[in-house]
This record gives C-alpha cells, structure tokens and sequence, in this order.
C-alpha cells in the first residue's frame, strides 16, 4: 500500500473496503453493493487483488458487501420513517456519506471510530475531492477506554431526534461488559429509535467450511495485538436484547442475508456463516 499518511487506517477497516471494491471489479452483475470509494482512498500497490487476504477470502468478501448492502437499506427504511440521525459506530471506511450525498441534507450522520483511522479518512476524502457535507461528524473514540456516547454529545448529538444506529464489526473486540454498556447506552435515544448491531458466532457454531478461515483469522488477531474477544450464540443475543428491555428484536441470520440478496446469482457468490444480527427498536 502506498505511504498516503504517517497514520494509516485500521488493517480490518482497509481490508473491509477493499473487500468492497473488489466485489464491484470481480464478482458478476448485479452487484449488491458498488462501492469503490475506499480503493480510491487507499490507493493500494499494483497487485493488490493477488494478497492472499483478497485472493482465498471470496466468502468473507460476500459477507462483507451482503452486511453493508443490509445495513444501508435499514438506514434508507428508517430516513422514510423520520429518523433524523444515523450513527455509525465503528465507521472504518464506510462510504455511506460519499455515495448517498443527497441524503445527508436531511439526515445528521455521526461517524465513530477510532482517532487514527478517521483523521486519515478525512485527510484522504479531501485530497480525493469529496466533500465534508456540514451533516457528516467525525467522532474519534476508543471504546475500550472513554465513553462514545459523551463524545457524540460533545460532537452535537441530539437525544431527541429519531435515530437509527449500525453497529458492525465492533462487539467481536469488546468485552461483554463494554457491550452491555454500549447497549445501555443506545437505550438512551428517542423511543422508537433503530439499532442494527452484528454479533459473531462460536467457532463450532460456524458452518463447517467457514471453521477453517475463522480459526485463521482468531490466530492472526490474537498475533497482531487486537485479539478476538467476545462470541454469542443467538440465544445469548436474545437474552442481552431481553435484559436491555429493547422492543421488537429480530435476529437476523446469515441465511437471511443469502435469501435476501443472494438468490439466483449465477457466479455462485455466498457469505460466510457466522455472523447475526440484532435488530431492534428503543
């Protein structure tokens, strides 16, 4: 990858948004999700598509373009339903903002992440030519160790708007108190407020062609520092959702996402197992 800035993204964010763009210039139409934003800001070396982290991980990459595609057309439902504010926690290189521009003269979006990944995002949307739209916040973070939730007030965040918020690709490095919290949290928000959040399944829960890869990726987390840490099954999930006192949950399974919007393709492309996601009201 070209030395774009002293500070580079998160490896999972860059990765997820290669993933994207790889999706758009490899897999057959139609596409679920085209977005090749995050290519344009990370500007990988020549030969990015043969990583082995692109070449061998086709059903990961559906996993992550079936996830988006889900999550933008929740956030599409709840704007049509008056929801005035969308956080997205855990932004990485979502795209969300550059490619649904029109959307955000009505809707505050509130991006969180951690400092150094979104300081250089916003760094690269510059020197690409995007607009910082007046509606997009940039919210640094650490979930770990500060609270999200006053940072969001801090950055103008209004409790009493409707609110949808997306939470993926977070709760896997979280302990479960620190999802408990977070969960505590979004219980603050307007009543009749959205949430999607993605929980990650055990190992031995996984379909037995997506174990291999998983315990790939639990070995090669725990080696770069950022260990996997939290997994639940989907009636711990419930039961988190029951504690909380959240309203109208769904669980939302991998074969959801295939009957959604895998069916008929005809290059064969199928998302991973292992991932759920909690969808409930306030």
């Amino acid at each position: 990858m070209k030395d774009q800035s002293s500070e580079l993204p998160d490896n999972t964010a860059a990765r997820t948004a290669l993933w994207r763009a790889l999706h758009v210039q490899e897999d057959a139409a139609p596409h679920i999700l085209v977005d090749e934003v995050g290519l344009r800001l990370l500007a990988p070396e020549d030969g990015w598509k043969e990583r082995p982290d692109m070449k061998y991980t086709k059903r990961l990459r559906a996993s992550i373009v079936g996830r988006s595609r889900f999550i933008e057309d929740l956030a599409k439902e709840q704007f049509e339903a008056g929801a005035k504010q969308y956080i997205c926690l855990g932004a990485g290189l979502d795209s969300f903002a550059q490619r649904n521009m029109a959307l955000l003269s009505d809707v505050d979006l509130y991006e969180i992440d951690q400092a150094e990944t979104l300081a250089w995002k916003k760094k690269r949307l510059i020197e690409n030519g995007y607009e910082i739209s007046a509606n997009l916040h940039f919210v640094p973070v650490n979930f770990e160790e500060s609270s999200w939730w006053d940072t969001l007030l801090d950055k103008g965040f209004d409790v009493h708007k409707k609110t949808f918020i997306s939470c993926t690709g977070v709760t896997l490095y979280l302990s479960k108190e620190a999802i408990m919290d977070t969960l505590q949290k979004m219980t603050l928000l307007m009543p009749q407020s959205s949430i999607a959040i993605a929980f990650y399944l055990p190992l031995e829960q996984l379909e037995e062609e997506d174990q291999g890869m998983q315990e790939m990726a639990i070995k090669g987390a725990e080696a770069a520092g950022t260990p996997f840490v939290s997994f639940f099954s989907v009636e711990e999930v419930k039961q988190l959702a029951e504690e909380i006192g959240l309203n109208d949950v769904r669980i939302i399974s991998t074969g959801d996402i295939r009957n959604t919007y895998f069916k008929g393709r005809s290059d064969g492309l199928t998302p991973a197992s292992g991932e759920i996601f909690l969808v409930a009201k306030i």
